[in-house]
């Protein structure tokens, strides 16, 4: 979303803009001559905001990617963009407004000859945006779920592309991409810019057969396609997206993942990997529209070119600001193309199984880790408690019946696991196997998972004493494991076979239980960013 600034420059304005802006800005076009008003800019738009309202108009310009250099061309676009954000953030959008020149020269809305025309909005206030609260640190758990629920709701809404090939798709994508962003990098990104079109078109070709399929099973809709954390406002303690891309129905008919691949992305170079890590996995575990684990293998593929589409932005904003402001946009345009190039050499995937008796912080430790396991941005968590309360079709915090927890409903819980864990190896993602893993055969197939798919592999087993996890799952609130005292009883006297995974201590805190555990990794192999 836009910024606020200071002096307002306009590329390639003339007067006919400049009147239409002055229009805007002039307190009394509004009916208060007292008022106040803030413009605030974007690469392509610019927005007037005064009172309780928002005017957007579209900036005369053409660029690489997009034309509005006619009003035919601004109008379309605007009507388009307040179709597709309309139902998605309707207390946000209201509708389109022409600015017309009357007989005696002067500006109005919705009279006199057309000149411009604008989207009307309700103002909402700018730490309100998500780019803004993410300024401050760290998004708490809640807004990240949140944010995975409403991608996943626009993606089953959004509207499937038919007679599409998706390799066609990205490769048009990142060769347009590349072409762009070589044009406008300066001498000292363009080293950077030949490097992401390298990497990217070998990517699209040995990604090719899969991202076909990906397509012809409908996964390849018409999406936001600019869901970054700009482009996300909570209001009333919720998520709402709004600036769909509207102005190219080619640039925003891809791929579900390369859509949710943007806000992944702008959380990560921000700074928040953790938050990313928990949208990816909130997002995988509800199944929106299928393809979910095995479209991971294009995630360094998609998480890369989103970093692309970010500097080619920000060297386009160099190219429309005064050289004392080229500095700034030409530093972000480096450092996403640096992310980019990263994305496109992830680490080796790896499975680090989490084991242990009920209380001894499994899932604790899981979500540390998760961050830090294999390709950005962090490991597919797999928890059987989570598994179990979906595959009987409840709430994860909806306590079961005893019945469901027979041994043969947990080896069913299991196999969908090994299942899943294996479709993600495979797909060259990290995965951590989050569960209790009491059994010799449980935890020699999990091993033989990594085996196959030739991933890294580490079996930890948290061990705390009896008081310890008693008192820990009796404190437990809101929380998918159903594990009480008498649970707890029960599987210490289990007979857990031969024991050849790493012993945790996890009888103190996580941050110790999490300390033991990087030295152990390390041993293995798996040293990641923990």
């Amino acid at each position: 979303m836009p910024r606020e600034r200071g002096a307002f420059h306009l590329s390639g304005s003339d007067r006919e803009s400049t009147a239409v802006l002055a229009f805007l800005s002039d307190p009394t076009t509004h009916g208060d001559p007292a008022g106040h008003v803030e413009i605030i800019e974007t690469h392509a738009a610019l927005v007037v905001l005064v009172g309780s309202k928002a005017f957007k108009i579209k900036k005369r310009i053409k660029l690489p990617f997009l034309d509005f250099t006619t009003f035919e061309q601004r109008r379309t676009a605007l009507h388009r963009e307040l179709e597709l954000n309309r139902d998605h953030a309707p207390d946000i959008y209201l509708g389109l407004s022409t600015i017309g020149r009357r007989p005696d020269g002067t500006l109005a809305f919705d009279d006199g000859d057309p000149v411009d025309v604008a989207l009307v909005m309700n103002r909402f206030e700018q730490n309100e945006l998500l780019a803004r609260i993410a300024e401050k640190g760290p998004l708490p758990h809640e807004i990240c779920k949140d944010l995975a629920e409403m991608a996943v709701r626009y993606h089953r809404e959004a509207p499937v592309a038919t007679g599409v090939k998706g390799a066609a798709v990205m490769r048009d994508t990142v060769a347009a991409l590349a072409s762009s962003l070589v044009d406008a990098a300066p001498a000292s990104t363009m080293s950077l810019a030949e490097e992401f079109a390298r990497r990217s078109r070998e990517h699209v070709e040995r990604l090719a057969p899969m991202l076909d399929a990906r397509a012809v099973a409908g996964l390849v809709r018409r999406c936001h396609a600019d869901l970054h954390l700009g482009n996300i406002v909570v209001r009333a303690d919720r998520v709402v997206p709004f600036d769909a891309l509207e102005f190219d129905e080619r640039l925003a008919t891809i791929d579900v993942w390369y859509d949710l691949a943007f806000l992944l992305m702008d959380l990560d170079v921000r700074g928040d990997r953790n938050a990313a890590c928990i949208v990816l996995n909130a997002y995988v575990a509800a199944e929106p529209v299928g393809g979910e684990i095995d479209g991971l293998a294009a995630l360094p593929l998609f998480l890369a070119t989103r970093a692309a589409v970010r500097a080619l932005v920000a060297s386009e904003n160099a190219l429309q600001k005064p050289d004392a402001e080229n500095a700034e946009h030409r530093a972000r345009a480096v450092s996403y193309l640096t992310a980019a190039n990263a994305y496109m050499t992830p680490p080796k995937a790896a499975l680090v199984a989490v084991g242990g008796l009920s209380g001894t912080g499994k899932s604790t430790l899981a979500a540390h880790l998760a961050p830090s396991i294999g390709p950005a941005p962090g490991a597919l968590v797999l928890r059987t408690d989570v598994e179990r309360k979906r595959m009987f079709n409840v709430e994860e915090t909806e306590r079961l019946a005893p019945e469901y927890y027979t041994e043969q409903a947990s080896d069913q819980v299991y196999a969908a696991l090994y299942d899943k864990a294996e479709r993600a190896l495979a797909a060259g993602h990290g995965v951590i196997f989050d569960g209790v893993s009491a059994k010799l055969e449980e935890r020699e197939k999990i091993a033989a998972i990594a085996l196959r798919n030739g991933a890294l592999f580490s079996g930890l087993w948290l061990e705390a004493p009896l008081a310890t996890q008693i008192a820990r799952v009796e404190a437990r609130r809101g929380d998918a494991s159903d594990s009480d005292a008498n649970v707890v009883h029960a599987q210490a006297i289990r007979d857990l076979g031969a024991m050849t995974w790493a012993p945790i201590d996890a009888g103190y805190t996580p941050e110790h239980t999490l300390e033991q555990t990087k030295a152990s990794l390390a041993g293995a192999g798996i040293t990641g960013r923990v």
